[in-house]
């Protein structure tokens, strides 16, 4: 087992925060969104059947495969039947993922799109019209997606195990992101309170 990142005695009881060292893929849980990437070298998002980015747009937009639009003028068809952010990556030393982009022109560049239909808005919040407010509660809830992936993909991967006298008593797993928020939080209240 991997060294404690962080340690702490609480209530009688000793916190050990760690690696979680085999994280599930957070793209396994049940998404608003779907996240369709290309790359060369890694498998990133969801499973698609799309050739390339542009099969995408034109598929989102309900237009014919013989369409010959620029990809701008697809994303901006997109907007008409679906919710879609850009999806950005850098790689160097290690792979991050966004929604803005990085400043770094030769180790970054745009992977896929985050999208999900209109249909699939009406059907989430129960509603009959998507608005501006309700797009852009979307956008959050997509970004939030994102940064989740974002921890699975830096290795902002935790669990907890919690000691009594040298005694395992308790361990949770599968918290992404910083452990300081809700894995240390998990884990004390779990102690009781004696």
């Amino acid at each position: 087992m991997d060294a404690p990142v962080y340690e702490e005695t609480f209530r009688d009881h000793t916190i050990k925060i760690i690696h979680d060292p085999d994280p599930e893929n957070p793209r396994d849980y049940d998404n608003l969104g779907t996240m369709s990437c290309w790359h060369r070298r890694y498998t990133l998002g969801d499973k698609h059947d799309h050739d390339d980015p542009r099969d995408l747009l034109i598929e989102l937009a309900g237009l014919n495969s013989d369409t010959e639009l620029g990809m701008n003028a697809l994303f901006a068809r997109t907007q008409h039947r679906a919710i879609i952010l850009p999806l950005y990556l850098y790689d160097h030393s290690g792979i991050t993922m966004n929604t803005t982009g990085f400043h770094c022109p030769w180790d970054s560049g745009q992977v896929g799109y985050l999208h999900v239909s209109l249909e699939d808005v009406r059907t989430e919040f129960q509603i009959k019209r998507v608005t501006q407010m309700t797009r852009a509660k979307v956008q959050e809830r997509l970004k939030q997606e994102v940064a989740t992936y974002d921890h699975y993909l830096t290795g902002n991967c935790y669990g907890f195990i919690i000691e009594k006298n040298e005694d395992e008593i308790a361990s949770c797993w599968g918290f992404l992101g910083d452990f300081d928020s809700d894995c240390l939080e998990e884990a004390k209240s779990s102690i009781p309170i004696s």
